[in-house]
């Protein structure tokens, strides 16, 4: 199973990323966790120690050149397009119990789209878990699927778009939704998120048009606490993540 997840930024894309890496991996299946975020802070809500150490793949410099034959950062200058990626969810992960975690960082020089090494690998590098990696992978992306070319994206087993109460995160939604349909990818699909009363989620279905809505978490302002504490918070919301992942499945 490929799970990409997005959603505008702030809506709870990296908490439901957690939970169903937490929730998966609990049943006996391995996961890889793939931080995919500008903003990366997956390592944090899975409780990984020591995240101030963990190194980006993008920033692996030796790796980088490693691989593609050029140095990071570099432009016009030749390079493999399509670098040797298939043991680095080994070699570069981290891990804890059933979950494997890899920082993919962002390319600095020139945007994400920028033809240039580190951005190659990258994208060879997510195309390959996608299509070739026989774990189940969990994707925090950022607001968008940028990360995804057109032969990745066919390639995801579902989208999952977090939404909360209001406007910009569901026109966010909608853009990102019809984006998904001009690549093919698969099933798209709606979590809403942040519920503090029974008119959010009516809100969200009105709103949220014909895109399927797999469930709905709740505000939990235990949920502030454990994040503070780096304490992963699975708990709270065991139930509803379980109900998603039955929804996920039929």
């Amino acid at each position: 199973m490929k799970i990409a997840i997005t959603g505008k930024g702030g809506v709870g894309k990296t908490t439901l990323s957690a939970l169903l890496s937490f929730q998966i991996s609990a049943k006996g299946k391995r996961v890889i966790a793939v931080d995919a975020d500008p903003d990366s802070n997956l390592a944090s809500a899975l409780g990984f120690s020591d995240i101030d150490k963990i190194i980006p793949i993008s920033e692996m410099e030796h790796l980088i050149e490693e691989r593609t034959g050029a140095k990071p950062g570099s432009s016009g200058s030749f390079f493999k397009i399509n670098p040797k990626v298939d043991d680095l969810p080994d070699k570069v992960s981290i891990q804890k119990d059933n979950i494997r975690l890899m920082v993919m960082g962002t390319v600095k020089k020139g945007g994400a789209g920028c033809v240039c090494p580190e951005s190659v690998l990258l994208k060879t590098l997510i195309t390959h878990l996608v299509l070739f990696q026989d774990d189940v992978v969990i994707m925090d992306m950022e607001a968008g699927i940028e990360h995804l070319g057109r032969g990745t994206a066919t390639g995801v087993d579902m989208l999952i778009i977090v939404v909360e109460p209001g406007m910009r995160s569901i026109d966010t939604a909608v853009k990102i939704n019809s984006l998904a349909n001009d690549l093919k990818v698969k099933r798209v699909a709606v979590v809403g998120n942040k519920i503090r009363k029974s008119s959010d989620e009516e809100f969200i279905r009105e709103n949220i048009n014909s895109i399927e809505i797999l469930g709905f978490l709740p505000y939990n302002n235990n949920l502030i606490d454990s994040d503070m504490k780096g304490i992963p918070a699975l708990s709270l919301f065991s139930e509803r993540i379980e109900q998603i992942l039955e929804k996920i499945n039929s």
